[in-house]
């Protein structure tokens, strides 16, 4: 339901810029009375007196005492952030300043704002849904392209549209079925099973791409972990240095160097990556080596991507042997190394690859031989990429670059990516009960456990936004159809 009233409660205030010394610090005060708070220690205009979205100069007193020359914006009520009255003080940056700035708004009758108040007020009055809330918390984190991409597409309300139009047409049938529950006696029936059917397979044709897309959203988030796995000298930390640009790991000619697992973020194409260094997999009668390499299997299996590094037969076939413990999806790419050295490898074909072979398509481990990308799928979906590199001498990285962001957009079936928990279990909740309407209907039950069923998708589609259900489908009812005919 749209929310028209504007609540103007009690000024608040805050700093809205990040602590610590700076050039400038913006103080925000929002609520009934914040314009008349500032312009009691302003002098420079009335501030009583000017119009909204108007910037001015002056210098901020506390009694006789000078505390700053401020720049001072004025918001008037509703067309404010929060839609209240509501003032930004722009004054140097210094952490005196700040502090006795905020002091003295509060001696003024303000109240320093509670975390996230400002945007909580905005939703009350109606600037945007809880999905837009969330988003402008995810914007100003948003450490990428993707996850900023992401955020904005939801700040500007994409997702709430798709959900808008969810409810909608789901409310109108809602609204039939309880009509019915109203004409019980006379047995009518005003919403077509055979078109609510149809209905409730066109919301989840939309539903699950969109539940679907949850876990590239979170890796967008939080970044996509890869995992290099490999022997011991196979060059896991050079490429891994390689990848960064620093010199992260220590490289030696030693076997056994990194003994810990190693992890930094790295930025490409738009998306963050979290690429593990792991300790090399071997036999080995090393405590500590030994708990290294129980790590290095541990970030293999909770990767998203697994670069197996390899440079020769013999390390190949032992990495083979290593995935096949892996139970469920994984994308791995195959990344024969130390190609520099010149050394074509001749290794043994399965029946599968022999096949992509002679179509041209199998790409391990030479890039003179073939295209320096190919993929194939494997086991129950998981994919499989074959590249050539030299960690050393960086042929072949942006390669490799390029199949990580392949890889991590692969899959995504929906224009908006969910990245939220939250939107994540609601919408779960919404296709189980959705779901349960399409078995209620199979097993001809009632119209009343119908509408109980579809009044919870309702209810989780409306949790996501923060919308009041009820009220919505009482204004349906009333605004569509004459009760009392």
């Amino acid at each position: 339901m749209t929310r028209t009233i504007i609540h103007q409660e009690e000024p608040i205030c805050a700093l809205a810029t990040p602590n610590g010394v700076g050039a400038i610090a913006v103080i925000r005060i929002s609520g009934l009375g914040s314009i008349d708070i500032v312009n009691s220690v302003f002098k420079g205009k009335d501030l009583t007196k000017v119009k909204s979205h108007t910037v001015h100069f002056g210098t901020l007193y506390d009694g006789d005492k000078i505390l700053d020359e401020v720049l001072v914006t004025v918001f008037r009520t509703p067309t404010s952030f929060t839609k209240e009255d509501a003032v930004e003080i722009s004054c140097h940056g210094s952490d005196y300043i700040v502090r006795n700035i905020l002091k003295l708004l509060v001696k003024k009758g303000a109240r320093m704002a509670k975390p996230g108040e400002f945007t909580q007020r905005a939703f009350l009055n109606g600037q945007f849904d809880l999905v837009q809330a969330e988003a402008v918390a995810d914007l100003i984190a948003a450490d990428s392209e993707a996850s900023h991409r992401t955020a904005l597409h939801q700040l500007r309300g994409g997702f709430s549209k798709q959900l808008a139009s969810l409810r909608e047409e789901l409310i109108h049938f809602a609204s039939l079925i309880e009509l019915e529950l109203d004409f019980s006696e006379e047995d009518v029936e005003f919403a077509g099973r055979d078109e609510l059917r149809e209905l409730i397979h066109k919301l989840n044709g939309t539903l699950v791409p969109l539940i679907e897309s949850f876990d590239f959203g979170n890796v967008i988030k939080e970044g996509v972990p890869v995992a290099i796995i490999g022997a011991p000298n196979v060059g896991k930390s050079t490429l891994l240095n390689a990848l960064l640009n620093e010199e992260k790991a220590i490289v030696t000619e030693i076997a056994g160097t990194t003994r810990d697992v190693i992890e930094d973020t790295l930025v490409i194409g738009g998306i963050k990556f979290r690429i593990i260094d792991t300790a090399g997999i071997r036999e080995t009668q090393d405590v500590v080596e030994s708990i290294g390499i129980e790590r290095s299997k541990k970030a293999m299996a909770q990767a998203d991507i697994v670069l197996l590094l390899f440079d020769s037969e013999e390390n190949r076939q032992k990495l083979e042997t290593l995935t096949k413990e892996l139970t469920d999806q994984k994308k791995f790419v195959w990344v024969r190394n130390k190609a520099d050295l010149g050394e074509p490898l001749t290794p043994t074909l399965s029946s599968e690859e022999r096949e992509l072979e002679d179509r041209g398509e199998n790409t391990r481990y030479t890039n003179e031989q073939h295209p320096p990308l190919a993929s194939k799928e494997r086991g129950q979906g998981g994919e499989v990429t074959y590249l050539s590199i030299s960690a050393k001498n960086g042929t072949g990285i942006e390669d490799l670059k390029s199949a990580l962001t392949r890889l991590a957009n692969s899959g995504v079936q929906s224009d908006t990516i969910v990245t939220n928990l939250r939107h994540y279990e609601h919408l779960v909740k919404t296709h189980q009960a959705l779901n349960d309407v399409l078995r209620g209907m199979d097993e001809g039950i009632t119209g009343d456990f119908l509408a109980q069923d579809i009044r919870l998708a309702l209810y989780h589609l409306g949790e996501i936004t923060g919308t009041i259900v009820a009220d919505d489908l009482l204004a349906n009812i009333f605004g569509k159809f004459c009760i009392g005919k």
